[in-house]
């Protein structure tokens, strides 16, 4: 089976994009662990399928470095409305797409960067999922031999999200993999490390489930700014700085939705013959 592909990155978070539309694509756990590999595959943090839904413009399915899909994908939602208007596959600048954590509303901006509506934060407990006897703005985790205080937040995904001094020497490999496992996450979870520069300006790296740390996380950075203004220590709108590049998030408290503004990159496009 050949596969033509895109590969593309927001803020340096990298993705492979395939059109499922015009093509046949079946990949497995397997397929997609070698392709994300960055010595023997096409190396990526995500995989992106661009597939036809009933109910919105485009379906958008997200599949992980490890295989495993998920739900959400802000930076990948950035490049997935690029990548539809550059393959001529809508002639709409702003598109309903369809996850498994409902409709987004991504639109490509004269400027080139594109601005998401990723809907409202979730907090319920269950939503997350998180287990806990209490609903709280930020909870204490027994991880290892030290607790460490975290929001717990979805957006799409879940989030535990902290505050550090310093975003550069934080512990991010060994305790954002202690975190991802935590027994109090059934489905696992992203881990935040954010440093809080002013009221608008933030630092953030995140190790992500099934991918590890990468260079920025779009939903990441979304519950990173909903945990601070919660704590009342941001205020909207926020520039976000990751290792790749900067977002511009905005959010107005309760249930109105986060916006998320950002960059995409196309990187090259290829064939590759899957096995």
């Amino acid at each position: 089976m050949e596969i033509n592909f895109t590969k593309m990155h927001g803020a340096g978070n990298d993705f492979m994009v395939i059109d499922a539309i015009n093509q046949s694509v079946h990949l497995t756990p397997q397929h997609i662990r070698a392709l994300a590999h960055r010595q023997f595959g096409v190396g990526f943090d995500q995989l992106l399928l661009v597939e036809t839904s009933t109910i919105a413009d485009f379906k958008y399915r997200i599949f992980n470095a490890d295989g495993s899909e998920v739900a959400q994908c802000g930076n990948g939602a950035r490049c997935f409305v690029r990548f539809v208007v550059d393959q001529h596959l809508t002639n709409k600048r702003e598109i309903n797409v369809e996850t498994a954590s409902g409709i987004i509303t991504p639109k490509l901006e004269e400027n080139g960067l594109v601005t998401v509506n990723m809907g409202a934060p979730k907090f319920s407990p269950d939503e997350i999922p998180f287990i806990t006897d209490v609903v709280s703005n930020a909870y204490s985790l027994e991880v290892g031999n030290q607790n460490v205080t975290v929001s717990v937040i979805s957006m799409g995904n879940p989030h535990a999200v902290q505050i550090v001094d310093d975003v550069e020497v934080a512990p991010v490999a060994t305790l954002g993999r202690q975190i991802e496992l935590h027994p109090q996450f059934p489905e696992r979870v992203n881990a935040g490390f954010m440093q809080i520069i002013d009221a608008h300006h933030i630092k953030l790296r995140v190790f992500e489930r099934g991918s590890g740390e990468t260079l920025a996380c779009g939903t990441g950075a979304c519950a990173a700014v909903v945990a601070g203004i919660q704590l009342d220590l941001l205020e909207s709108p926020v520039r976000v700085s990751a290792r790749g590049g900067e977002l511009q998030i905005a959010w107005l408290g309760g249930t109105t939705p986060v916006m998320m503004t950002g960059p995409t990159e196309n990187v090259f496009t290829g064939t590759v013959r899957i096995y």
